[in-house]
């Protein structure tokens, strides 16, 4: 039976001393590029196949010599997901100089994160997850603890839900199914993230679907998990290296993953993991 939902904030308390909270394990010895303070977001975005890092630091982009600074220097990207191509969504917090508002809300950049432009909810809103389905963006508004979503692409916003969350997913194949990590596992919405079903399954802090409808999972030791019924049922397939989880994105041929010791890819459904270089 679906119902409103609001949890305790015990899931967000456990994940922030596992993760912001605390000194970041060592990066996997066999790992190059930037090490992360913390990374709040990962993607592909699918009009280059470029690899996106989403940090406490800024953006960065993959490129022939690894990954490298994009742009947002010093800003603290909260909430990021690739909409389409060559067009990225973020939210969290300005850097030193920085011309958005404290907080930031949704911004758009068109140039590979080197520009942004506020979109909405300027100075009101820090969506702590954000995700998108066609022209729908749902958002994670950590500064009200409310579910938000969008259908003109975020430029106008609807309330939801109330809702503790650490982390959003939504169906490509169905919009209108919402799943949310909350205190006791993931909780599940068919009518666009209005009501929610009581938390069931394993206790996860970040989720992602790929195009197929199947959605991957992180557990509080980033011990991964699927499920192809919609959170229904969930299966463990392997542990990505660095124990404190951060992030996850699945894609059509690869999940990648964020922990406290780097980034990673998995190119057999999350069963091994190597690091990003």
């Amino acid at each position: 039976m679906s119902r409103p939902l609001r949890s305790t904030a015990a899931l967000a308390l456990a994940v922030a001393a596992l993760t912001a909270c605390s000194s970041p394990d060592a990066p996997d010895p066999a790992a190059a590029g930037p090490v992360f303070e913390h990374v709040h977001g990962i993607g592909i975005d699918p009009a280059d196949g470029a690899l996106y890092v989403a940090s406490h630091d800024g953006l960065f982009r993959s490129g022939p010599g690894g990954l490298v600074l994009a742009g947002a220097g010093g800003r603290d990207l909260m909430g990021f997901t690739i909409a389409g191509p060559g067009r990225l969504l973020s939210s969290g917090h300005p850097g030193p100089g920085d011309t958005l508002p404290e907080p930031i809300g949704l911004a758009e950049s068109t140039d590979g994160g080197v520009s942004w432009t506020p979109l909405s909810l300027t100075g009101e809103v820090d969506f702590h997850a954000l995700d998108t389905v066609g022209e729908t963006v749902y958002g994670y508004d950590a500064t009200n603890g409310l579910l938000r979503a969008s259908t003109d692409s975020g430029r106008t916003w609807d309330v939801r839900a109330t809702l503790d969350a650490l982390d959003i997913a939504v169906d490509p194949l169905d919009g209108q199914r919402v799943l949310a990590t909350v205190q006791g596992g993931t909780a599940v919405s068919t009518d666009g993230g209005r009501t929610f079903s009581t938390p069931t399954g394993p206790q996860l802090a970040y989720v992602s679907a790929a195009p197929n409808g199947t959605v991957y999972g992180l557990d509080l030791e980033s011990g991964l998990h699927t499920t192809s019924d919609g959170g229904v049922t969930w299966t463990a397939t392997g542990t990505v290296p660095g124990a404190r989880p951060q992030a996850v994105t699945a894609t059509a041929d690869e999940v990648l993953a964020a922990t406290a010791g780097g980034v990673f890819r998995s190119t057999d459904s999350g069963v091994t993991f190597s690091p990003v270089r």
